[in-house]
């Protein structure tokens, strides 16, 4: 039987953008973050997501262990990197709330336990190693440059397994005072290993890992190994415009490209700080005839948000008709028509439009957070599905597919939307949406939900 990681969803709503008449006045990213937060408080968790959440900055004193609820892991992201021949360094990005508290990393040590298994896959039960993992001010840092970021910083080594090419390692946080349990899984190749099972960008001021896909132009950025390793890698950058997802009931295979075209080039030095001056697709190649590199995103200065209209005006996409878009993508001044769009959807009701306008863009800037892989989140299925529809209720995963399920939409009992992993030669963690036209009773009247300004976070 597969091995099933439910993941119970927290939306997450962050500030949006500052652009004037109905682009303006929204909500500010410390009051969004609260609204996160209260709803994660409403909804309390039972498993951790595998994408990060950013709830509302608060104390983060620790708190005592017989007073309030009892600590909850709202967040685990992972990624490993191969420390020497034997060896693995395993890197997680955890969040642990309690009450408005964020845990400290003696909070950490002191009410979890982590424990992990290594199976051959998702379907096979063999045990191929397991451990436990003390958590303590040797393998826990808080060391994080965003202030409003709350994530601890676990990492520890995992002896790679001697047979086989790859498996998966099962995490599990107990709380040591209620029992609850969280699951975390991390697909690991521990043979035939590429450059990004050795390498990956860290934070020059951390020296930690950095868990996503994206940074901003002139941003410093680090790749390197664990043991901070010096050698040349060669860049290639891109500067394509990816399409956006198709609608979920386009069954027709989209055409891809076969190549592209290269922009510019450079050499880099690992573990030496570099600084990216252009947007674009970087790759990181340990020499320009392989096949697989490392991939980076860099968007503008305010990436994952969205502030320039003739940015903003994209994602409607998703919630317009063929004509509508048409218009939008025609206009000589796209600001006076992103805001004439949505101020007919609303039927000239400012206050609905404002309100609409906040709540859909704060869904495009996480997706972009969540989501980016070679292309913005907003653009992909996953990013999509997460706009329109908002978090699923709970994830089903295996090693090449997730299935998010939502509990009701549209008078729909339960809804369910398979991807399926598709690596490139950028990133592994991208996923394309297998679609359906029997989404068609549920797809439409969620959109018309958001064309009406009845969508509320």
């Amino acid at each position: 039987m597969n091995v099933r990681i439910l993941l119970l969803s927290i939306a997450i709503l962050t500030g949006a953008f500052s652009s004037g008449s109905l682009l303006t006045g929204c909500t500010s990213s410390k009051k969004a973050k609260e609204l996160a937060r209260q709803r994660a408080q409403k909804a309390g968790t039972q498993t951790a997501q595998s994408t990060p959440t950013r709830p509302a900055g608060s104390s983060t004193t620790p708190s005592s262990p017989t007073s309030g609820p009892d600590w909850r892991m709202t967040s685990v992201k992972s990624r490993y990197l191969h420390k020497d021949s034997s060896t693995v360094r395993v890197y997680m990005n955890v969040i642990a709330q309690k009450g408005q508290a964020f845990a400290t990393v003696d909070d950490l040590g002191a009410r979890f336990v982590l424990n992990y298994v290594i199976y051959p896959d998702y379907n096979n039960r063999e045990r191929l190693g397991y451990g436990s993992v003390t958590l303590s001010n040797q393998n826990v840092t808080a060391d994080v440059p965003d202030k409003e970021d709350h994530h601890l910083t676990v990492f520890f080594d995992v002896p790679k397994p001697k047979t086989v090419v790859s498996g998966v390692m099962l995490a599990e946080f107990v709380e040591t005072n209620s029992g609850r349990k969280v699951l975390h899984d991390l697909p690991i190749r521990f043979r035939q290993t590429r450059l990004s099972d050795h390498f990956t960008f860290f934070d020059p001021k951390t020296g930690l890992p950095v868990l996503k896909n994206f940074a901003t132009v002139n941003d410093t950025v680090l790749i390197r190994d664990v043991a901070g390793t010096s050698r040349p890698l060669q860049v290639l950058r891109y500067r394509h415009e990816f399409e956006a997802a198709s609608s979920p009931m386009n069954t027709t295979p989209r055409t891809t490209p076969r190549s592209l075209n290269v922009d510019s080039t450079l050499t880099v030095t690992t573990n030496q700080p570099v600084i990216l001056p252009a947007e674009g697709l970087y790759l990181f190649l340990a020499d320009t005839t392989d096949a697989n590199g490392v991939g980076l995103l860099v968007g503008d200065k305010r990436f994952p948000r969205l502030t320039r209209p003739e940015k903003l005006v994209k994602p409607v996409m998703y919630m317009s008709t063929t004509q509508e878009n048409g218009e939008l993508n025609r206009a000589t001044d796209v600001k006076k028509a992103l805001d004439r769009y949505w101020l007919t959807l609303m039927a000239g009701n400012q206050d609905v439009a404002r309100r609409t306008v906040r709540a859909y863009y704060n869904r495009v800037e996480e997706a972009n957070r969540l989501f980016t892989t070679h292309k913005e989140g907003w653009k992909t299925d996953k990013g999509m599905i997460y706009i329109i529809l908002g978090p699923p209720d709970r994830v089903q995963r295996s090693r090449d597919r997730e299935v998010w399920v939502y509990n009701q939409r549209a008078n729909v009992s339960e809804i369910n939307f398979t991807f399926t992993r598709r690596p490139n030669q950028f990133v592994e963690d991208h996923y394309e949406l297998v679609r359906y036209v029997e989404y068609q009773p549920i797809w439409y009247p969620v959109v018309e939900a958001w064309r009406t300004g009845a969508i509320r976070e």
